[in-house]
């Protein structure tokens, strides 16, 4: 069995690998690291969950000129989520060396403090096609120094229309870099990227075993959806629900139909800001709001284990989008399921894109009428973050040790760059909400507020 030490890598490297739990390279690692050491340009076919953002990130990390003032890597990212992501994984990464720059450029937030950001140096741009040709537009980043390129779920940004806005960018990228593509699938319009980017690529494809996940389908002909869907959240009973619908306004009125019966629900579209974005995610994830309402752009980059029901509220209108929506449940070795409610249109276009799928009876069901997924934990948001040396074990010894809260009664937290979120118990959290708001946290003083 290859571990990471049979791929030479230095030791302080990897000893930082096994601090962070990372002892085996997966299949695309395995493949790519040593191919991307040697400076290949690299076509890597992967799915999502599969190991391909430290993939590309560890040989990268790698090669950086800590004496080096300006950018030395842009990391293309379909969406805000995806971004934060990879930095985050970057820059626990970048941990063993010194002052490794990470910088996140995505729309939803301040270009004034992203300009401020960039001013004082970066060594790796992460970063939405659409403000990174802002910023360049604006001559707010320089580019002349970018020795690695790289396109992280290159056909998401195809199909989200991002071709023209990326090789706007790659023209002004230097010529002799290295130019890194990663897909989960391999569309026939990819050629228009990896043509003009890449020079005599590599291609590494990892063939998943579908038999590694179970997803049951069930599709059902229906005539109010409504109805429907309260149905099968009844029968089902889920811990965590994603609900896709092929509009912002549709997200917004089924959410407002399950709040009205009596379900926590989150609602995710391109409406939201940044903030907000963020803190629907984070709610749904630790439980506050166990259903999610969404639509197939503002779901992209999402990445939540433990969603055990996917339900097509709208017919989505490709096979990839269904493939895309369902593969959000069964992670992790889990068993998934997946549910499409379907009017008479709703039924033509699945029989276009799933003619192997087949219509039951929604009577079959039995629903129970008491169940409401309503969120045991509610979340608290904390005005300090990682800026000001806030760390989780900080929040959790507050919690318990000055407040008297049980640990079994603390969920996850959360810590970002200016905001912590802890997720806590609903039967202690007003206690919990009034220490933290008269108390201190490693000898601060930090506002705390409830989230709705």
């Amino acid at each position: 069995m290859t571990t990471f030490q049979n791929l030479s890598l230095p030791i302080n490297l990897l000893e930082n690998l096994k601090s962070l739990g990372y002892e085996t390279p997966t299949p695309i690692q395995e493949q790519s690291i040593p191919l991307l050491r040697d400076n290949k340009d690299l076509i890597a076919q992967a799915k999502t969950g599969s190991g391909k953002t430290l993939a590309f990130l560890l040989p990268l990390i790698l090669k950086l000129d800590e004496n080096e003032h300006f950018p030395q890597a842009l990391i293309i990212a379909p969406t805000r989520e995806l971004c934060e992501q990879i930095s985050g994984e970057a820059n626990k990464l970048a941990r063993y060396k010194k002052d490794v720059k990470v910088i996140t450029l995505y729309g939803g937030t301040s270009l004034r403090t992203q300009v401020a950001s960039l001013e004082k140096g970066a060594d790796i741009l992460i970063g939405t096609p659409g403000r990174l040709l802002d910023h360049f537009s604006r001559e707010t980043i320089h580019l002349g120094e970018i020795k690695t390129l790289i396109l992280d779920e290159a056909d998401r940004m195809l199909d989200m229309g991002f071709a023209d806005d990326i090789l706007k960018l790659v023209s002004n990228l230097p010529k002799q870099r290295q130019s890194i593509l990663f897909s989960a699938t391999y569309p026939e319009n990819i050629d228009k990227l990896t043509k003009v980017i890449l020079k005599n690529p590599v291609e590494v494809k990892i063939v998943s075993k579908e038999k590694e996940v179970t997803i049951e389908e069930f599709v059902y002909e229906v005539d109010d959806k409504d109805k429907a869907l309260l149905t099968t959240l009844k029968h089902f009973q889920p811990n965590l629900a994603l609900i896709f619908c092929n509009t912002k306004v549709k997200t917004t009125e089924v959410s407002d139909m399950l709040h009205k019966q009596g379900f926590d629900v989150a609602t995710l579209n391109g409406d939201l800001e940044q903030y907000e974005r963020q803190e629907m995610l984070l709610q749904f994830a630790n439980g506050s709001l166990p259903v999610l309402v969404a639509t197939d752009l503002a779901a992209r980059g999402l990445d939540i284990d433990g969603i055990d029901l996917v339900i097509n509220y709208d017919t989505p209108m490709k096979t990839e989008d269904y493939t895309h929506r369902i593969g959000r449940t069964g992670r992790a070795e889990k068993s998934g399921l997946a549910v499409t409610l379907c009017d008479e249109y709703g039924m033509r276009k699945l029989s276009e894109i799933k003619p192997q799928l087949k219509a039951e009876n929604i009577s079959t069901l039995t629903p129970n009428k008491n169940f409401y997924m309503q969120g045991e934990v509610a979340t608290l948001c904390i005005d300090g973050g990682k800026k000001k040396k806030v760390r989780a074990g900080d929040i959790l010894g507050t919690l318990c040790k000055e407040i008297g809260i049980e640990p079994k009664e603390i969920g996850k937290i959360n810590v970002y760059q200016k905001n912590s979120y802890v997720a806590i118990k609903k039967t202690v959290i007003k206690k919990a909400f009034n220490g933290l708001k008269s108390g201190k946290i490693k000898g601060k003083n930090l506002r705390v507020w409830w989230l709705d």
